[in-house]
């Protein structure tokens, strides 16, 4: 495992310079990860208008797996699946990739988090995402891409993750962050999982508080200043997760930016509240 601290730079590209790029002789892959918890297909929207040359990823099928309720709602899926996916995407060994969504990043971040973990070193987020893109006057095109086959060769862990009995432990010597709404932190409402509340020990640090009304995420400093307030401390390590490991990974790119190197819980809150002999806290306190 390989770890790097990140500029903003290498986390994020505004449509000015992702022009550039698509233009260069060395064009990043493009990738639309349009998913959302109430519409999970954006295959529909992809088709209507995409930036031009991008690749649907599927993030239910693509970027997750599914069985076991015991392993979350969005366990990793296997690397040999997620290669044959990347290469049916057209991705090269060595190629860059640019992901974006029309969802704040909040769903493409975790293309970015998972391809990285799997060896991909050049991996970015379009600032803004969709409406960044047609916010500059830029232009979408319509219908599907047919890619040809890519070479890439994956492995996993090239970051940190944490398993089930490991984030259970994390908060005696870090912090951990839940990246869900506010409300379902405190247990008021859950709307999927089968328990309501977060895991003890855990601070609420909702994912879509770190960009801003145009979906871009908010400076490093600024990032910073607001993680330090909810308790995240730079004398210790910082975990995220969130419902079933989505915008943990929009999480991850916040600390990323913010300076820190974070990890991340990917079986998140639908695993935890399926291990019935987990212990949960419900209120606005991190619980014990």
């Amino acid at each position: 495992m390989t770890t790097t601290t990140l500029t903003r730079a290498d986390v994020l590209v505004d449509p000015d310079e992702l022009e550039a790029l698509l233009a260069s002789e060395a064009p990043p892959l493009l990738l639309d990860v349009r998913w959302r918890l109430d519409r999970p297909d954006g295959r529909p929207e992809f088709l209507a208008g995409h930036l031009p040359g991008a690749v649907y990823v599927d993030l239910d099928h693509e970027l997750a797996r599914h069985g076991d309720p015991l392993d979350g709602r969005h366990p990793l899926p296997p690397v040999e699946a997620l290669q044959a996916a990347a290469r049916e995407w057209g991705l090269r060994e060595g190629q860059s990739v640019v992901v974006y969504d029309d969802l704040k990043n909040l769903s493409s971040a975790r293309a970015w988090w998972l391809l990285r973990y799997a060896g991909v070193a050049d991996v970015r987020l379009l600032d803004g995402s969709l409406r960044g893109w047609t916010g500059s006057g830029r232009a979408l095109e319509a219908g599907e891409v047919v890619p040809q086959t890519g070479d890439v060769v994956l492995e996993y862990g090239h970051l940190p993750v944490l398993s089930i009995d490991e984030v259970a432990q994390y908060p005696a010597s870090g912090t951990v962050l839940d990246a869900r709404a506010p409300e379902r932190y405190r247990g008021e409402t859950e709307p999927i999982d089968p328990r309501a509340g977060h895991i003890p020990g855990a601070l609420s640090a909702p994912a879509t508080e770190n960009v801003d009304t145009q979906g871009r995420f908010l400076a490093g400093d600024v990032l910073r200043s607001r993680f330090e307030a909810l308790g995240v401390r730079s004398d210790a390590p910082v975990a995220a997760y969130c419902g079933s490991g989505v915008t943990a990974a929009a999480e991850a790119v916040a600390l990323t930016l913010a300076g820190y190197e974070p990890v991340i819980y990917p079986g998140s809150w639908s695993q935890w509240s399926n291990h019935l002999d987990r212990p949960i806290a419900t209120g606005s306190e991190a619980g014990s």
